[in-house]
């Protein structure tokens, strides 16, 4: 290093600055206009017509039967948030939100029923 003391200035510079990162998860960044997270799904308005399953790209969305009427059940594990569903129901019984945070542990996928 042909300077060795150039980095000291710079560094001392930095600590006097804010940082330029969020504080995440202590403090949560709002989602942008448009972003598509985890869907809401509203039983009540459905009519079973299997429209979401079908236009499904990456198979997230099954109809099973639950309570004696086949329902559309999302794996969020296998969807990738395309939107394709709530554009294929007739009914608007799909809605995408602004929820990002969709951990969960391995081998448990989170299923919207």
């Amino acid at each position: 290093m042909k300077r060795p003391g150039i980095m000291i200035k710079d560094v001392f510079k930095r600590l006097t600055m804010k940082p330029v990162t969020s504080k995440y998860p202590a403090e949560k960044s709002p989602a942008e206009p448009g972003y598509r997270g985890k869907m809401e799904f509203y039983v009540d308005k459905c009519i079973s017509c299997g429209m979401c399953a079908k236009d499904c790209p990456s198979f997230a969305c099954v109809m099973e039967e639950i309570d004696g009427k086949k329902r559309p059940v999302f794996y969020l594990d296998k969807c990738m948030f395309c939107a394709q569903c709530e554009e294929s129901c007739p009914k608007d019984a799909i809605k995408m939100t602004t929820e990002y945070e969709l951990a969960h542990l391995a081998g448990n996928p989170q299923i919207v029923k």
